[in-house]
């Protein structure tokens, strides 16, 4: 019960943070503001995180290991063109749902990324390299295409996160922000298009037309 309890508050104090930062900016942003938010007393904000600047890294590392969750449970002997499908859709749905919190991201990198050197290198890094060994047993198994790994990972991240990093360029092209049935027919058509580099057309067809219809 306990766990549960830390759990559901840290997930709330997170939540008001993102809310927070997005608005203000980290040096904008007080603790104060977030505990508000979130209905807490700052003293229980303080108890959970210390500072501002912790609320801060844990919400961008809780943000980069959700974008990584769809493609985390994929191994060597399941169908990349599904595993490719599922992580480029949900991130490109994340971008739509969350966009403050790809923002944010997008705001650290941008100013060096200094505050999350250490789980770049370690965390992150270990996660990218796990998955390209997935990718490298596909590739030699003939079900995916020669590609370099880690130039497939930056080119999703980049397409995907492009939705909610530059959404009023987007927005200023198509016309209008996407409505819902946009949204998820850019996700669809940000997918085949992946699928269309990497996987070998015979293997293609029925992962990258699942759910479409």
């Amino acid at each position: 019960m306990a766990g549960q309890i830390r759990r559901r508050n840290r997930a709330r104090i997170l939540a008001a943070a993102e809310e927070v930062f997005a608005e203000m900016g980290l040096e904008g942003a007080t603790t104060q503001a977030i505990a508000d938010l979130a209905g807490m007393p700052k003293s229980n904000i303080l108890y959970y995180f210390g500072t501002k600047e912790q609320i801060y890294v844990a919400l961008l590392q809780e943000v980069v290991r959700f974008w990584h969750e769809s493609f985390s449970g994929f191994g060597p002997e399941d169908d990349p063109a599904l595993a490719l499908e599922t992580y480029v859709i949900e991130k490109v749905r994340m971008s739509f749902s969350r966009p403050a919190a790809s923002r944010l991201f997008a705001r650290e990198m941008l100013s060096g990324g200094h505050r999350l050197q250490h789980y770049l290198e370690g965390e992150l890094r270990q996660w990218v390299e796990e998955r390209s060994l997935v990718i490298q047993e596909w590739i030699a198994q003939g079900r995916m295409a020669p590609v370099d790994p880690h130039q497939l990972m930056f080119t999703i991240w980049a397409a995907t996160q492009t939705y909610a990093d530059f959404a009023p360029q987007v927005a200023a092209v198509r016309g209008a922000p996407p409505d819902p049935a946009a949204q998820e027919a850019i996700a669809r058509s940000l997918a085949d298009f992946i699928l269309r580099a990497c996987i070998p057309s015979p293997a293609r067809p029925a992962a990258s037309l699942a759910g479409q219809g």
